[in-house]
This record gives C-alpha cells, sequence and structure tokens, in this order.
C-alpha cells in the first residue's frame, strides 16, 4: 500500500524531507476525550488493549483529531511478561501489579520464551489499523526493553527505586542473565510477528533505564538491546533510553537508525556523543504544554531551532501527560509543521 504520508520513515533513514515529521509517545488516549469515552465503554485499560477493533479505533484517534505524522499501536510494554506466563493487573491510579513475581529458579521455570503468538491481540489490532489507515501515515510498533521488563517482573509493581530489581543484577547475576535473554528472546519474536501483521517501524522503550547506573547498564540493559537491533532488519528501529545520559555515545553505535532523547538530554551535546549518523528524536519537555499558546509556540520554536539541519523526528521527551489540554497539544504539533 502506497504511503500518502512517510515522512517518518524517511526521516528515520536519514532521506531528505520536506519537513520535520511530528509524533507524540501516549498520543493514543489519556489526552483525549474520544479515547476516554471508548475506555468506558469497557471494564478498563487491559481489556481495552486485548480488543482489537478498540485498540484499532484508539490508534487512529489522534491522525484524526491532532495531525500527527503517525500512528502508534494502542498496547501496553507489560503483554510480553503476561505472554511468557506472568500475568499482571491494571490497577486504577496505581498502575500495573503483578500477583507473583520472578526471584527465583523455580519461578524462572514456569516461564516460557514467547513465539509472538499469545499476543495475537495487538497483531489483529494492527491489521485492523493498517488498513483503516489507507496509507495515510506510517504504524509505529513497539515493545519495552528487557530490563525495563525485567524490573516489573521482578518488582511486582512501579517503583521510585526498582531495589528489588537492582538488587538481583548483584546478588544473582547469572539468573539475571537468563532472565533478560529469555525477555529478549520472547520480545525479538512479538516485535516480528508486529512488523509481519503491518507495523512500518518499531520502537523500543527502556522507561526504567536511568535507574541503573553506567557499569549495571552496559551489562544487563545495553546488550539485549543490542540483540534486538540486530534482530530486526526488515524496518527502522527507534531506541528510548529515558535517563540514560551516560550511555549516548554507546547508543550512537547500535544497529538501529534512530535515537530518542528525554528532554533532559542536552541536544548539542547528544547530537556530538551519538554522532551524525543517526536521527534524534524528542525532546520537548512535556511540562512545557502547560504553558500559553504563545510559550509551547516559543517552547517549540527553541527546541526545533537547535536541531535544525540536522536528523531529526519531532516529539516530546517524555510521553504526554493525562491532564494537558489537546488544543496545546496541536498548537505543538503545528508549530513543528509550520517551521522553516
Amino acid at each position: 500500500m502506497h504511503l500518502k504520508n512517510d515522512l517518518l520513515l524517511r526521516a528515520a533513514k536519514g532521506e531528505i524531507t520536506e519537513r520535520t515529521p511530528v509524533w507524540l509517545m501516549r498520543q493514543a488516549g489519556r489526552i483525549l476525550p474520544e479515547y476516554r469515552k471508548v475506555r468506558e465503554s469497557v471494564s478498563g485499560f487491559i481489556e481495552l488493549a486485548q480488543t482489537p477493533e478498540l485498540a484499532a479505533e484508539v490508534t487512529i484517534q489522534p491522525v484524526d483529531l491532532l495531525g500527527v505524522d503517525a500512528a502508534i499501536i494502542f498496547s501496553d510494554i507489560l503483554v510480553i511478561p503476561e505472554a511468557m506466563g506472568l500475568p499482571y493487573e491494571m490497577v486504577e491510579k496505581r498502575g500495573p501489579l503483578f500477583p507473583t513475581t520472578v526471584r527465583s529458579e523455580a519461578d524462572l521455570k514456569k516461564l516460557h520464551i514467547s513465539d509472538g503468538s499469545e499476543l495475537r491481540y495487538v497483531t489483529d489490532a494492527i491489521q485492523i489499523t493498517r488498513k483503516a489507515l489507507n496509507g495515510r501515515v506510517p504504524l509505529i510498533g513497539f515493545a519495552g526493553a528487557p530490563w525495563t521488563i525485567f524490573s516489573y517482573m521482578v518488582e511486582g509493581h512501579g517503583s521510585k527505586t526498582f531495589s528489588e530489581a537492582r538488587k538481583m543484577l548483584y546478588t544473582q547475576p547469572a539468573f539475571s542473565h537468563k532472565l533478560l535473554q529469555m525477555i529478549t528472546d520472547s520480545t525479538i519474536n512479538y516485535l516480528h510477528a508486529q512488523i509481519e501483521a503491518g507495523a512500518q517501524l518499531v520502537q523500543l522503550f527502556d522507561s526504567w533505564a536511568g535507574i541503573l547506573g553506567p557499569k549495571q547498564y552496559a551489562e544487563f540493559s545495553m546488550p539485549y538491546i543490542a540483540q534486538i537491533c540486530d534482530a530486526i532488519t526488515s524496518v527502522p528501529k527507534t531506541v528510548f533510553a529515558k535517563g540514560a545520559f551516560f550511555a549516548r555515545e554507546e547508543m550512537g553505535k547500535l544497529n538501529c537508525e534512530t535515537i530518542g532523547l528525554d528532554w533532559n538530554m542536552g541536544i548539542a551535546e547528544s547530537r556530538n556523543l551519538i554522532g551524525s549518523e543517526k536521527t534524534l528524536q524528542g525532546n520537548l519537555d512535556p511540562a512545557a504544554l502547560y504553558g500559553n499558546e504563545e510559550q509551547v509556540r516559543e517552547a517549540t520554536k527553541a527546541m526545533m531551532e537547535q536541531f535544525r539541519g540536522t536528523r531529526h523526528i519531532a516529539n516530546l521527551g517524555h510521553g504526554v501527560y493525562p491532564d494537558i489540554n489537546p488544543e496545546l497539544v496541536k498548537v505543538f504539533i503545528q508549530t513543528v509543521k509550520d517551521f522553516k
């Protein structure tokens, strides 16, 4: 199917584009009343994500309502542990909760490497979305990076420190590597299934990269991200590792096209460390969208000026916050589109 708007894919590959493409992490949902209406029609987040027709509907909403240059499939990074045999719940106002955790060899024996078939509802949603988009914009698939998935499987819930997960790296390094490899193999299978279903670019989210020190990150995260990047060869890949400012030089060596920057990462410094052969994605502070229209415009232009003349995909430095006014998100998007 011919893509009417292929800006994202061309920018990821480093090709010349008429303007900078723009999309937002967490654009599918949260800020949109239309999303909340769909979510209220089901029992909650998990049922919505597991109902392909509804997941496709909320995936497409930001394309229709905000005018972004890409759709990203509505799903969750924690579908991988579930596919491996570790189910989770989504607790309102608290986030994900795993009733059981993985902390011993006995726990590990209860898990399996997913071949991706357990996540048919995601691939079905991708197929439905691709058909409904009809080539308007590309569709992004995604997964959580192995360290981030490991941290939830060991900790059992969200945490400011993930001290149980980090403790495991020191006290049971061999066990940690074994679990990380199982997650990595499952993630590669899952991303291949997403691409086969129609995802045209994939992004890895290492949401908890920044709670590791440089040594632990180099041993327990980066090699597994590299394995995934090496295994996926048919579509462009983006790696977004929040807080991993210390690993930017190593990220420049990954077999991927795009590196996502969070809002704490200086743009010029990041370009210098990562090099000119990668597209950079980001990195406006999401809180800048709490400003008035003029403030949002000025903040966006200031960011765009710093990326001027380099390979760039415009985005926020993290997911859009749920209480941000969609009209101000539109100002951000339009300012990027108008930037010359």
